[in-house]
């Protein structure tokens, strides 16, 4: 148990009441408990769409690493050098 406990970290979290519902569903059947139905759950979403954030963030901090410009600040000094009057 010890071993279990040091592998893992407790979590609270609020969910929809519809959205706990179908979970505790999903736990009946398979005879798992809500807590591995959320983990799953949880991995599956870093498997796809976490995961792709990750990525993006990483490129971001290289991209930042080479000199690149945030786009929020080449717009800013786009405005910035151009004439008043250029569209």
């Amino acid at each position: 148990m010890e071993n279990q406990r040091s592998l893992s970290a407790p979590l609270t979290l609020r969910l929809p009441s519809g959205l706990l519902s179908e979970l505790e569903e999903v736990a009946r059947i398979s005879g798992r408990s809500r807590s591995w139905v959320m983990v799953r759950a949880m991995k599956a979403y870093l498997a796809g769409e976490g995961r792709e954030i990750l990525e993006l963030e990483a490129a971001r901090q290289a991209a930042m690493k080479e000199g690149a410009t945030e786009i929020e600040d080449l717009l800013a000094n786009m405005d910035r050098d151009l004439p008043d009057n250029a569209a």
